[in-house]
């Protein structure tokens, strides 16, 4: 299986469960691979037999950004779920951070695997 990769895709929302979180949006770092067949892809040159990362980016930021998820682990399913609404995708690893949200660490988060057949 063939992977698209989103790397580091910064979004600024709500999550987190304390007070000030929920009132203050926050860098949320988004690291998405899709696994796609790109045979065909690579056989047309046509843009309808791709995964199509520019669409998937903009849809998951815009999700992220609007959400205002409690956890990381909540939004995390959320955007795999929207990606695998592509046909392309059969499956699909998802990584959710918030950096600095914890002192000593560059960041915290989630990463998710999910797939069609589940």
């Amino acid at each position: 299986m063939d992977k698209v990769i989103i790397k580091n895709l910064l979004a600024r929302g709500i999550i987190g469960v304390n007070d000030w979180e929920r009132t203050r949006a926050q860098n949320i770092l988004i690291n998405i691979t899709l696994f796609t067949d790109t045979h065909r892809a690579a056989e047309t040159d046509h843009i309808n037999d791709c995964a199509d990362y520019s669409k998937m980016s903009k849809k998951v930021l815009a999700h992220a950004e609007n959400a205002k998820r409690l956890t990381v682990e909540a939004l995390a399913n959320d955007l795999a779920k929207l990606c695998l609404e592509d046909a392309h995708v059969q499956k699909v690893i998802v990584r959710v951070e918030k950096p600095g949200a914890v002192r000593f660490a560059e960041s915290v988060g989630v990463e998710i695997e999910r797939s069609r057949d589940e």
